[in-house]
């Protein structure tokens, strides 16, 4: 069958017919959203790697290393909190007119933030303003990506069919561990060199080559149509005015209820990222590079592992799966920590395999559309991004500072005390949520078709 000349394909998801233009905009939704996280991942898996190993030097020069190694992480979160700020602005830009310009803007302040952290001085050279510049760089990258996660996830979940939106949600978070993978790639093989050229110039190839993933995305960005259930509601002018106030008087419980469900896998990823690397390089004397190579290869699998459990939820249900691997996890992380007790290239290896290709990616892989399905159209962009940024802060921007503080040489007990509350808190969240999950087929049948 054909329609204006294009030939047609039957969904496999729901058996319904989809012209092939539909198609198109549905794959480059996902490559886009996909891309995007990436960009993302890749920026802040680059600060979080550097700030455990080079920014206390490069950027504290003459303060005692422990405060050195504070200050650093401090920034690190600075990032983070500006996320709920970036979510609020960019989810009303989103939400009133439209998802597909917000990307542009996103993806583009992402890269030029990282860009400029590459080309910044060290505080040798320009002393305080060094750091200081550092946090608006840092403050803009996390204002940008608190509007950038929620409209990559809506626009690959929104151009979907209804029985794979799981899934193609996922693929804009599974972008995550692929940018990492190549963040700990490339500061891995930098990290190589000879401590004075990483200190001097080594360190800052990373962040400059993060311009090749923005130009690539801005080029499949400028090819994306709207999102069909956003192009709906303008028609119907149904659009909330200020979605923000919609979302904090019909929603606060649904908001409350993700960011507990998203805290404790956003915490795992935070902790694996950006405290795991030195706490072997201090404790077993592990090479650095060894260390990051070591997270690379998980990632890779983390990769593959996210959208798999999304798939998941599409056949089992979403809440079903959350349930299944927050209830994992929280066995499972006993293990993961013993193993990164004991030490040695094998036993770290499965340490990362374990945290992020099981236990994470089994709480974060349904989570995009978890969080998506608990919202109505006109407040979901604003409603998903500050659900999914206060999770953030709360789960990956202080991981490395709480696990600093309960963590004494190897002993790991009171961090996987911590993190086992969080996925306590987790399970309550997400069992309650069932009832706010109010998004059904028929409507994302009406809103493709």
């Amino acid at each position: 069958m054909t329609i204006n000349n294009e030939v047609e394909a039957v969904d496999p998801g729901t058996g319904t017919v989809q012209p092939a233009e539909r198609r198109k905009q549905a794959q480059r939704a996902r490559v886009s959203g996909f891309i995007g996280s990436t960009m993302e991942s890749y920026d802040f898996g680059l600060y979080a790697a550097a700030a455990g190993l080079v920014f206390p030097k490069v950027f504290f020069a003459g303060l005692e290393p422990g405060l050195a190694y504070t200050l650093s992480f401090v920034i690190l979160l600075s990032g983070y909190i500006a996320r709920p700020l970036g979510g609020l602005l960019f989810g009303h830009i989103g939400d009133t007119l439209g998802r597909r310009n917000v990307l542009v803007v996103t993806l583009g302040l992402m890269g030029a933030s990282s860009v400029g952290i590459g080309l910044l001085p060290g505080s040798d050279s320009w002393g305080a303003a060094a750091p200081i510049l550092l946090v608006v760089l840092r403050v803009v990258q996390g204002l940008a990506y608190g509007g950038e996660y929620g409209g990559a996830v809506l626009m690959s979940l929104e151009h979907s069919s209804s029985g794979r939106r799981g899934f193609s949600a996922s693929l804009a978070m599974a972008g995550g561990p692929f940018g990492a993978v190549l963040g700990t790639l490339s500061f891995g093989l930098v990290a190589l060199l000879p401590t004075e050229q990483l200190m001097s110039w080594g360190w800052r190839v990373p962040f400059l080559l993060s311009a090749v993933i923005v130009i690539f995305g801005l080029y499949i960005r400028r090819k994306l149509e709207e999102s069909p259930e956003f192009t709906k509601i303008v028609e119907e002018s149904e659009q909330a005015v200020v979605p923000a106030g919609l979302v904090f008087t019909k929603y606060p419980r649904q908001v409350l209820l993700g960011v507990l469900a998203g805290t404790c896998s956003l915490f795992v990823q935070g902790l694996l990222g950006s405290y795991m690397v030195p706490f072997l390089v201090n404790n077993h004397g592990m090479d650095r590079s060894q260390a990051l190579l070591l997270l690379s290869l998980s990632y890779v699998f983390h990769t593959a592992a996210i959208p798999f459990f999304a798939w998941l939820s599409d056949i089992i249900g979403r809440q079903r799966m959350m349930l299944i691997g927050m209830g994992a996890s929280l066995v499972l992380i006993w293990p993961m920590f013993a193993l990164f007790r004991h030490g040695g290239t094998l036993p770290v290896a499965l340490g990362f395999l374990l945290g992020n290709a099981v236990i994470q990616a089994s709480m974060f892989g349904p989570l995009g559309a978890f969080l998506s399905e608990m919202f109505e159209v006109r407040a979901r962009y604003t409603g998903l991004s500050l659900s999914f940024v206060l999770a953030t802060v709360a789960g990956a921007g202080v991981a490395a500072l709480i696990a600093q503080q309960l963590v004494v040489g190897l002993d790991t007990t009171k961090l996987a005390l911590y993190l086992s509350g969080l996925i306590v808190l987790g399970l309550i969240a997400v069992a309650l949520a069932g009832r706010f999950l109010r998004f059904t087929q028929n409507e994302a049948v009406t809103a493709t078709q």
